[in-house]
């Protein structure tokens, strides 16, 4: 099939592209890299009378680390981020959901800014933001602001951008000290969408305590999922085996996974206990150094 007739804009600057979202509202789409949008135009099921093409502008585009976070601009291509030593060095967890991401083909087009703007709740790394307590970065006419990710999230593809506003930068805090992170999922086939995930830090003290630990979700809900009630049952303890089969399935306690073709929202909860029981032994045995 093809989409629609639309208006093409193929703007070089944020100014006009956010001059271009504010004069046409509702009516206007951003093209990032376009792995999720393009199929939706393709087959009609959406359509905008106006695209508003963003790879022409350089500004959304690098990668740096200032004042203990790692910023990673919106158009930034997904291949880039996961090759870059900034961000191995630096936001671990965000470099080790971005190889589970689709095949390197859709990573060599997909951006950091648009998986995490598109909002599926099966997606890496909206639950990395989540769980990391990133900052995204939104302008508008009127200027720009900065959303923590627990506010950002609204939906399944829903965010609380407006129409006029648009997702330039995503903002990941640097953890310091003893810390280790896991990024682990079930999918039907390498590359598919997650059955169920979770995208797991934590930075252990003295004798190996838990000092610090985040937790977040993937496909366990309408939106990324944050295990805080985990988390806290996790901080400060020293925890066995038996204690991390609690704490993953304190984790998923609350979470309302969907029934669909391809799992059960009995086996998402199920499995996705084990995986954060699992992501957290690995884990804590990579901080106390193995």
């Amino acid at each position: 099939m093809k989409p629609a007739a639309f208006e093409y804009h193929a703007p070089e600057s944020v100014a006009d592209v956010v001059a271009l979202l504010a004069e046409h509202g509702d009516d206007a789409k951003v093209l990032a890299g376009g792995q999720s949008l393009v199929p939706l135009l393709a087959m009609r099921l959406t359509r905008f009378p106006h695209i508003v093409d963003l790879n022409r502008v350089s500004d959304l585009q690098g990668i740096e680390r200032q004042n203990g976070s790692v910023t990673i601009r919106a158009m930034t291509r997904q291949s880039v981020a996961e090759h870059d030593a900034v961000v191995a060095a630096s936001a671990p967890l965000v470099a080790a959901a971005l190889p589970k991401i689709g095949h390197f083909q859709i990573r060599n087009r997909g951006t950091v800014g648009g998986s995490i703007a598109h909002a599926d709740p099966a997606s890496e790394l909206p639950a990395v933001a989540l769980a990391l307590d990133a900052e995204l970065e939104v302008a508008s006419r009127s200027g720009s602001r900065r959303v923590p990710a627990a506010e950002f999230f609204e939906g399944t593809w829903t965010t609380t951008l407006e129409a006029e506003e648009l997702l330039t930068a995503v903002h990941f805090p640097v953890w310091e000290g003893s810390c280790a992170f896991v990024v682990d999922e079930i999918a039907r086939r390498s590359g598919d969408f997650a059955l169920t995930g979770v995208a797991v830090a934590v930075a252990v003290g003295t004798g190996g305590a838990v000092e610090r630990s985040a937790i977040g979700l993937v496909g366990m809900g309408p939106t990324p999922v944050r295990a805080s009630d985990a988390e806290a049952a996790l901080n400060g303890s020293t925890p066995d085996a038996q204690d991390l089969a609690e704490v993953g399935r304190l984790a998923v306690s609350a979470c309302d996974p969907s029934d669909d073709v391809h799992a059960s929202a009995e086996y998402r909860i199920h499995v996705g206990a084990h995986l954060v029981q699992r992501a957290l032994d690995r884990a804590l045995g990579e901080a106390r150094g193995g």
